[in-house]
């Protein structure tokens, strides 16, 4: 069984998750609630680079790429 809470960086693709918690603070924590990644915004992971940094998300009608040092301060509950 999986763990429900989790870091957006190890979201399988397909999978989706709803933001709970932004571990991180100043210049990117502002830029993380810019892009409306706030408690409760339902976020999926849809593709992957051939490298596997970084991964495009889906939320708020938008895709963004987000490198996975970024997605792993982002805590999400997997739905």
């Amino acid at each position: 069984m999986y763990e429900r809470y989790m870091p957006l960086s190890l979201l399988p693709l397909g999978g989706i998750g709803e933001v709970r918690e932004l571990t991180v603070g100043g210049n990117i924590r502002r830029r993380m609630l810019d892009l409306g990644l706030i408690n409760g915004t339902k976020v999926e992971a849809v593709n992957r680079s051939p490298s596997g940094d970084p991964v495009a998300y889906y939320f708020r009608g938008a895709v963004i790429a987000l490198r996975n040092e970024e997605a792993s301060e982002i805590i999400v509950e997997r739905l």
